[in-house]
């Protein structure tokens, strides 16, 4: 951190005589948390952190080395808008240090810095950009309930679409807090809505990403209304997914290394070697882009979401599509991968899917054929012809996958790795052994 920058965010605090300061970081599953100063403790914040306990903090130290401190990040200043007419707040996002002045290995942030570096250091810059669906919920007397709130369809308008308005005020938002909107559109299913925030370099887009999923859920409250970013809350219904949109970029020159005008395809080798990376570890990076239970509800067939480990460019049944781009936008050039939800911790996805494509360009791996007919008509005959697998069918299927990839365990590193391994382990016996309605339902009589 430069003086600079310091004085930059103080000068900022002055002129918008902002009294409140957040300092955000982020928990184990990418939930935000802070720590709330005054305006009169920031100077020493910037300069010397702030301390913490981290013993409750989902992924964090236990008891006996809790204690850490937060630096902010000054690029991450905002001011928060939905508080305006009260004492006027800002937020920091922060990494976490340990006591010795070293990052803490279990900061989601520092885990996609590491691999942001490794993609430096051959030269590249990680560039991405999500896609984040989510649905609407009515409130009753200020509590949620499974009643959608339109029914709008895809692309509908009002006054089909009731959202609109909340839509465009968590744009408003956005645009305060210095992140631009690319589109937002209401999605296919009742009270589904989408937003995709501008393409942008890797840390940048998490922390814009776990602004936006803040920010819809402020908003949409200050509508009588409840925001969930759940995978699949309505049964037969098409579930939320959180596409990302990926290239490299030459560190040097700034030009897309994805690009290769002479291919079929118009991407280049190190865009195939980078694809044939993340499909070969995808089993075990599903445990990190779809995190709970509830993720694998709606990868299934028929809900447009990719069931089948697979790539093509039409094919939007595949797991990773090659959008089509005009003349002359060469820049545009990218993979698609339409696996992650948005109940993921975004800076461990990246960082997941970043280090699978770098070992895919270090070994050379071969892509294997693209596939453009729709796989769900394809027979088992089929499938197995084209050697093509499927995505785990659950968490616990997913985490057996991730906890043999050690390229995996390479890109979280060794303390990441085994909290979120424990965590996710602990949910899935958690769920093995409660009964639910459906059981009830369809048991308790006739048993």
């Amino acid at each position: 951190m430069t003086d600079t920058a310091r004085r930059e965010v103080l000068n900022r605090v002055r002129e918008e005589k902002t009294k409140f300061i957040r300092l955000q970081f982020i928990d184990l599953f990418g939930t935000v948390k802070c720590v709330t100063i005054t305006n009169e403790k920031l100077e020493e914040a910037l300069q010397r952190g702030v301390w913490f306990d981290g013993s409750s903090i989902e992924g964090f130290a236990r008891i006996c080395e809790s204690d850490m401190y937060l630096m902010p990040d000054p690029s991450t200043y905002a001011p928060i808008p939905w508080v305006e007419g009260r004492d006027t707040e800002a937020r920091l996002i922060c990494d976490v240090y340990t006591p010795d002045g070293k990052p803490f290995k279990g900061d989601s942030r520092y885990v996609l810095k590491r691999a942001v570096k490794e993609a430096a250091d051959m030269g590249f810059q990680f560039m991405v950009g999500p896609e984040v669906e989510f649905f609407l919920f009515k409130r009753v007397d200020g509590k949620p309930i499974p009643v959608t709130h339109d029914v709008g369809g895809y692309f509908d308008n009002s006054p089909l679409d009731l959202a609109s308005e909340v839509r465009k005020h968590v744009i408003y938002a956005l645009n305060k807090m210095g992140m631009e909107v690319e589109t937002c559109h209401h999605e296919v299913a009742t009270g589904q809505h989408e937003i995709d925030t501008l393409y942008d370099e890797a840390l940048r887009t998490a922390d814009k990403t776990v602004t936006l999923k803040e920010v819809v859920k402020a908003i949409s409250s200050s509508h009588n209304l409840h925001a969930t970013f759940m995978p699949k809350p309505i049964f037969r219904q098409n579930g939320s997914g959180m596409h990302i949109h990926q290239s490299l970029y030459d560190k040097k020159t700034g030009k897309n290394v994805f690009y290769d005008g002479n291919d079929e395809y118009q991407i280049s080798r190190i865009a195939k070697h980078f694809l044939a990376g993340q499909l070969r570890h995808i089993k075990a990076m599903t445990a990190i882009l779809n995190p709970t239970i509830n993720s694998y509800k709606r990868l299934v067939a028929g809900y447009e979401a990719p069931v089948y480990i697979c790539w093509g460019r039409t094919n939007r049944s595949a797991l990773i599509r090659i959008p089509q781009f005009l003349a002359g936008r060469e820049d545009s050039a990218r993979a698609e991968i339409r696996s992650p939800d948005p109940s993921c911790n975004p800076y461990l996805a990246l960082a997941v899917m970043l280090k699978a494509g770098l070992e895919g360009i270090k070994n050379e791996s071969e892509l294997p054929p693209a596939v453009e007919e729709d796989v769900y008509d394809l027979t088992a005959a089929d499938l197995d012809q084209k050697q093509i697998d499927t995505l785990p069918g659950s968490l616990i299927d997913a985490l057996e996958a991730f906890k043999k990839d050690e390229v995996i365990r390479e890109a979280l590193g060794d303390h990441m790795f085994d909290r979120f391994l424990y965590a996710k382990q602990a949910e899935w016996e958690d769920y093995r052994i409660n009964v639910t309605d459906w059981e009830m339902k369809r048991y308790f009589e006739i048993t």
